[in-house]
């Protein structure tokens, strides 16, 4: 009986499994940026009481979901196309523009505490749907995106792929509601 001879695998991240601690370092750090977030929103003191500091945070964070906004649509239309370098930098790009707005939310959050909605407005069920969706999406999609990173970065692309599949709709959903949330609060507080 002839030897069989192993072909070369044209994909050498396929057959790698992600070590569990890695997922779970993932799972970790989401966790306490949301328990920081939850914090800074519900039992942080604002710093600045007169809210004279940064008043521009906020529209600072919806310009920067909407850049995130364009640069996914970009990034899935790269990917449609199979143009994966491209698709590669529109991606981190969508991911400097979400980290960029994590840092400046945090900083918002931790000088001028939560906006309030008027709830007599008739907007007020609307929006709270909204906000609740946008903040329960938003922490599933912070380990979801760097779990999509890691495979990416570590070449286990038909992993990569498979999450992907999940983590860009709940992202894009995030970055649109965000800009959204911002909008409403901003005309109708």
């Amino acid at each position: 009986m002839p030897a069989q001879t192993a072909l070369p695998n044209k994909n050498p991240g396929a057959n790698l499994r992600t070590p569990p601690s890695i997922i779970a370092t993932i799972i970790v750090v989401s966790a306490a940026a949301s328990a920081l977030i939850c914090y800074l929103v519900y039992f942080h003191a604002p710093l600045d009481i007169t809210g004279n500091h940064l008043r521009s945070l906020p529209l600072l964070n919806a310009i920067l979901n909407a850049l995130c906004t364009i640069a996914l649509i970009i990034g899935f239309g790269y990917i449609r196309a199979r143009r994966v370098t491209q698709h590669r930098a529109a991606m981190f790009t969508a991911f400097f523009f979400s980290t960029i707005f994590l840092v400046s939310y945090l900083t918002n959050f931790t000088l001028h505490g939560e906006t309030h909605f008027n709830r007599l407005s008739p907007w007020w069920p609307f929006y709270w749907k909204l906000l609740a969706s946008h903040i329960f999406l938003s922490v599933v999609a912070l380990p979801m995106i760097l779990i999509t990173f890691f495979l990416s970065l570590t070449g286990r692309f038909p992993a990569h792929k498979k999450l992907a599949r999940y983590t860009f709709p709940i992202w894009l959903y995030v970055s649109v509601t965000g800009v959204i949330v911002y909008a409403m609060q901003a005309l109708i507080h």
